[in-house]
């Protein structure tokens, strides 16, 4: 069973994926916030994680620097969620190693037909 992290600290976000990706036969891990992220990635490693940019405590882009400076948590898949839309973002975001960057609002069906992409390559 692949493992899927969802980080964001928007509620009715986390209780729509989680109940999308369980649908889809995802053991669902959650973290409101990156801190919270980052405690989960070293206690059990997911396959890939979508990840809200903008959040208390530490950040996503902070969450995706820590990741990239290990070799074994740098192999994760990582989906930027964000309403952080502008071009710079985007490319700041993609820069810093994330393999997808979806702009809120979002729909399910493509965000779902991505992860099920990026694990499979």
């Amino acid at each position: 069973m692949k493992k899927i992290l969802i980080v964001d600290d928007e509620p009715n976000i986390v209780m729509s994926l989680e109940y999308i990706f369980k649908k889809e036969n995802f053991e669902v891990f959650i973290a409101r916030d990156g801190a919270e992220a980052i405690d989960i990635v070293d206690n059990d490693i997911p396959d890939i994680i979508i990840l809200d940019i903008m959040m208390p405590n530490v950040d996503g882009f902070q969450v995706l620097k820590y990741l990239k400076r290990s070799e074994v948590l740098s192999k994760i898949k990582v989906i930027f969620l964000s309403a952080k839309n502008k071009t710079s973002d985007i490319e700041l975001g993609l820069k810093l190693g994330a393999d997808k960057y979806v702009s809120k609002p979002f729909s399910t069906k493509k965000l779902v037909k991505e992860v099920h992409l990026l694990l499979n390559k």
